[in-house]
Parts: C-alpha cells; sequence; structure tokens
C-alpha cells in the first residue's frame, strides 16, 4: 500500500472522512504529509492503524479505550482482549435469551 489521499484511504479501508477526523483528534492517527495539491497522506502504517481501531470498534471498545489500547504492551491488550471477549459472550447469552422469548412469542400467536 503507497501513501494515500483522505479520499482514498476512505474509499479503500471503508471508512468515513468523519471517522479518520475523529481518530486525528483522539490522536489515533495522523497524516504524514501532503502531496503537491496540498491533499494529506496517509502511509501503510496509518492505513494498518486504522484497520486496527475499526476492528477494535467492532470489538466494542470505544475510542477512549481505543486510544490506550492500540499502542499497549501485549500483555495488557491481552488482558483487555479477553475480558471484552467475555463481555462480549454474555453480551450473547443476552440477545440468545431474548431471541428464544420472541420466537417463543410469534409460536404463540
Amino acid at each position: 500500500m503507497a501513501e494515500m489521499t483522505l479520499h482514498e484511504l476512505c474509499d479503500s479501508l471503508g471508512v468515513s472522512r468523519r471517522a479518520v477526523q475523529g481518530y486525528e483528534k483522539a490522536g489515533l492517527v495522523s497524516p504524514v504529509g501532503k502531496n503537491v495539491r496540498g491533499y494529506l497522506l496517509y502511509d501503510k502504517n496509518t492505513q494498518e492503524r486504522i484497520n486496527r481501531i475499526k476492528l477494535y470498534q467492532q470489538f466494542g471498545f470505544t475510542i477512549k479505550e481505543i486510544t490506550w489500547l492500540i499502542d499497549a504492551p501485549v500483555d495488557e491488550l491481552k488482558n483487555a482482549l479477553e475480558k471484552q471477549v467475555e463481555k462480549m459472550k454474555e453480551e450473547r447469552k443476552e440477545m440468545d435469551a431474548l431471541i428464544e422469548e420472541a420466537q417463543r412469542l410469534i409460536d404463540t400467536m
């Protein structure tokens, strides 16, 4: 992956311009420079970092938590991920129970 403009970055990673700007505001990423037209440029490391941020968001971490996690030592990251997995498992159990309840209600109709 070569350096990309903000527009190219958003298109290739499936992220909004506003999201990238939010990541920048939170100090998670920053452009590496500007091209001859003055467009901000993002390098391969920034692109990979945004992919990791998106993944952590899918896991349910907040941007504030991600600002700590993104550069955390491996053992701390592992601990946080293990806790999040347990949280997601609990949420899945709750969702499964709700689905079963909804299905019971449908079956009585």
